[in-house]
């Protein structure tokens, strides 16, 4: 652990959650080493929000829970436990279910906290609120959607996604902001442009000695309807490249994304690919900033 997340740790009183005890699962289920290979072959050919996957403990106390083209991450502790993302109102269901086959309850899920607001990622807030009981967490760009469900008029991709759920927020986190929960030590870290409310996060999760800074980075990617053109949005575009700047910046071991498929997670956990990447958001980024830089391209050339 550096020395900056021992500091961020000792001073983390931002928000203090008081809990009773969570139960304990049995120790270290879902092993990388026989989980991951179990999930790529689960999942080969098949990579739809709601199509059921089998967990993988990542590392530490942090586990994948998600679906084979939804992630969701489930961060651990003898306090309680935060749930990052639900996936789809149906994945919300396989998400609970992956939860249990850990050993797990999802009634000791206290935090619920999002990567951005679209419905392949948090349209299941208020069906695993309901079988969890957690807090939903939220950015203050985000908070609006969670709570109406509506995708705003702002948003590129508005008028092709369905309405949501409405959903209570509990909390409204910003930029640096953190999260303690027992040996939990959550750092949000806002990336604006895919959505207005997108975030990313970071923690430290250990195995015995080994202790690896984790990064879950938001999409970041260009998508819209087809009448939307970003170089009519010079201001979008500028929040685009400081989100990648911002991500290609964190200290960062392992890094994990909305969509296994953006960062080979399902090759890395078969360990057909290095899992353990300090150059991992800085490769991410570059990727994304491409990404956007070809969009912008095609924009142009069809002018």
């Amino acid at each position: 652990m550096s020395a900056s997340l021992i500091a961020l740790a000792l001073a983390a009183q931002q928000i203090v959650v008081p809990l009773g005890g969570a139960k304990a699962a049995p120790k270290y289920p879902a092993p990388l080493a026989t989980a991951g290979p179990a999930f790529a072959r689960a999942c080969e050919g098949r990579d739809g929000w709601d199509d059921a996957a089998p967990p993988v403990r990542v590392h530490g106390n942090t586990y994948y829970v998600g679906t084979c083209g939804i992630t969701a991450l489930l961060l651990t502790s003898k306090d309680g436990h935060a749930l990052i993302d639900s996936g789809t109102e149906v994945g919300a269901d396989l998400v609970a279910a992956n939860i249990r086959k850990l050993g797990f309850k999802p009634t000791d899920v206290k935090w619920i906290v999002h990567s951005h607001e679209h419905h392949d990622h948090v349209g299941g807030f208020e069906r695993i609120r309901a079988l969890t009981g957690g807090d939903v967490v939220a950015s203050a760009g985000a908070a609006p959607v969670l709570r109406t469900g509506i995708i705003p008029a702002s948003d590129p991709q508005s008028g092709i996604l369905p309405k949501m759920a409405p959903v209570p927020v509990a909390r409204v986190v910003r930029n640096g902001d953190t999260l303690r929960l027992g040996g939990i030590l959550l750092k949000a870290i806002e990336t604006p442009g895919h959505t207005a409310g997108a975030l990313s996060w970071q923690w430290v999760s250990c195995d015995g000695g080994v202790c690896r800074t984790m990064v879950y980075a938001d999409s970041m990617s260009p998508v819209s309807r087809d009448d939307y053109k970003f170089s009519a949005h010079p201001d979008l575009i500028a929040t685009f490249r400081a989100s990648f700047a911002k991500v290609a910046a964190l200290e960062c071991d392992i890094v994990l994304t909305p969509h296994p498929s953006a960062s080979n997670m399902t090759a890395r956990f078969a360990g057909k690919a290095a899992l353990f990447d300090p150059a991992g958001c800085r490769n991410y980024a570059a990727a994304k900033t491409k990404g956007l830089n070809e969009r912008l391209a095609k924009e142009a050339a069809a002018k």
